[in-house]
């Protein structure tokens, strides 16, 4: 995983606000398996420690970490989740969390800050360190192999390690330590928590939300069965397809309304947003589809996209990318009431990047000329064509993104929006470097539904469950979200 809050070089602009547009993220993982029950007892877990960084006080913490399967057993390690502990450096300090390196792949690991129940002298948070299912299992007596992580403030302020419960300034190589402790689904496996604070107890809150649906909040629910981009219930239901000029992509693309089409397959209505160019700009049509009004904030965001890794016809390789995202407009060079949250997959690179890549991104501000950009992102370099499920949830405290019922990556309180945004798909070419050929091609993202809950942060489940009540009950649209 990589992580960044200021990005100067390969991360353009935001989408549709300047002629490239912004890069951003993306963690790859896949489906959690459930450990048995019994495994937390059979499956034992010994935690090593060294420190990266051995001063006093440093630019960031980088606590080091194996685990091991000490048990008989094979162990999934999704299940397993490792707390080190820290003194914040001041009552309103946040913190970000970083993997620089490993062996299990960043993208298999996940990092979350949490507040204990009962600080102690040298602990008052931890850093919860996990693991998606991408990272396999271990058998018995194997270990994980390095983890070499690191956090930091989110001001880039110096960090004091000298009184945080896990730090050990003389652990400059690996050893057992039980200052971290370790978890296998609830059951603590190894080590010792600051006094009070074991995790899993009464008094640790629960990190899971329920699994069923919540009560019904405010909704917008569309299911896209329209006959054409010029169906008139398409604009009466909120969307506008593009047309004006600008950005982002390609100079002298044009936005292509009738690129926008809709079909059904097996029952099943679906948007199409095709892309097309001969290696020119005043040749190349790109694709969009937007709500008309910025009202959507806080709460659950959810589509099913196609993402396509080869063009429908003619030669490959054009520099694309296929997104889903909520938006608002930049007032201001640098106004801190900016926000847009992005899925973009560029099959074929850009950005610096050679292969297909995806970027999630969570967007605080930026500055257009010189740019400057302020956001923090996750990236997976790895295929995604076909279709996947895309949940964005945002609530007070933090921004999360999912990918096919997993987790893709967690985003800082300091990227919350401000206000109201409008949701947004599109296609587009950051430019003519990756294909120089005039011949034509063309390229399709799709896209089955898209989900909006006001004000309720939904889990991957909870949100297949009200896809489901909704064409279970034959509706195709509804929209009870007020204006903002």
């Amino acid at each position: 995983m990589k992580e960044s809050t200021v990005v100067t070089t390969r991360a353009k602009s935001p989408l549709r606000t300047v002629a490239a547009a912004a890069a951003a993220v993306g963690l790859g993982c896949a489906g959690l398996i459930a450990l048995p029950s019994t495994a937390g007892a059979a499956g034992a877990l010994t935690v090593q420690y060294k420190t990266g960084a051995s001063g006093a006080t440093a630019d960031q913490s980088e606590p080091w970490l194996k685990v091991i399967n000490s048990g008989n057993i094979s162990l999934q390690l999704s299940q397993v989740k490792v707390r080190y502990y820290f003194k914040a450096d001041s009552a309103d300090a946040t913190y970000r969390f970083a993997c620089s390196w490993a062996v299990k792949g960043c993208a298999n690991v996940t990092g979350t800050f949490g507040s204990l129940a009962h600080p102690t002298a040298t602990a008052d948070r931890y850093l919860e360190v996990g693991f998606t299912s991408g990272a396999g299992s271990l058998a018995a007596g194997a270990d994980s192999g390095d983890l070499q992580l690191r956090f930091y403030q989110s001001n880039w302020q110096s960090v004091k390690q000298s009184d945080d419960y896990s730090f050990g300034a003389a652990q400059n190589s690996y050893g057992d330590w039980n200052k971290v402790t370790a978890q296998v689904g609830s059951s603590l496996e190894w080590g010792t928590a600051p006094d009070g604070n074991d995790p899993g107890g009464p008094t640790d809150p629960p990190t899971d939300p329920p699994t069923d649906p919540p009560g019904d909040g405010a909704t917008l629910f569309d299911d896209f069965n329209y006959t054409s981009h010029s169906d008139a219930k398409l604009s009466e239901h909120g969307w506008n397809v593009r047309s004006n000029s600008g950005g982002p992509g390609v100079p002298g693309a044009t936005w292509s309304p009738q690129n926008v089409t809709f079909s059904t397959e097996g029952g099943n209505s679906l948007m199409n947003l095709e892309t097309s160019s001969s290696g020119t700009g005043e040749s190349t049509e790109q694709t969009e589809v937007l709500t008309k009004s910025m009202k959507f904030k806080n709460g659950t965001y959810a589509a099913r996209v196609k993402f396509s890794d080869a063009p429908k016809s003619g030669p490959d390789s054009d520099h694309l990318v296929q997104t889903f995202f909520t938006i608002n407009d930049l007032k201001a060079p640098m106004a801190d009431d900016y926000s847009e949250y992005d899925f973009e997959y560029l099959p074929n690179g850009g950005w610096g990047e050679s292969g297909n890549i995806l970027y999630t991104t969570s967007w605080e501000t930026y500055n257009p000329d010189p740019w400057q950009a302020v956001n923090q992102h996750t990236e997976s370099r790895q295929s995604f064509t076909g279709w996947h499920d895309l949940v964005l949830t945002i609530d007070n405290s933090t921004i999360k993104y999912y990918i096919d019922g997993q987790l893709f990556g967690t985003h800082d309180a300091a990227y919350l929006p401000e206000r109201g945004m409008s949701i947004n798909f599109n296609q587009w070419l950051i430019d003519l470097n990756g294909q120089t050929s005039t011949t034509a091609r063309a390229y399709d993202e799709g896209v089955d539904y898209v989900l909006h809950v006001k004000d309720q942060v939904l889990t991957p489940a909870q949100v297949a469950a009200k896809i489901n009540a909704y064409r279970q009950a034959g509706t195709t649209f509804e929209d009870t979200v007020p204006a903002s």
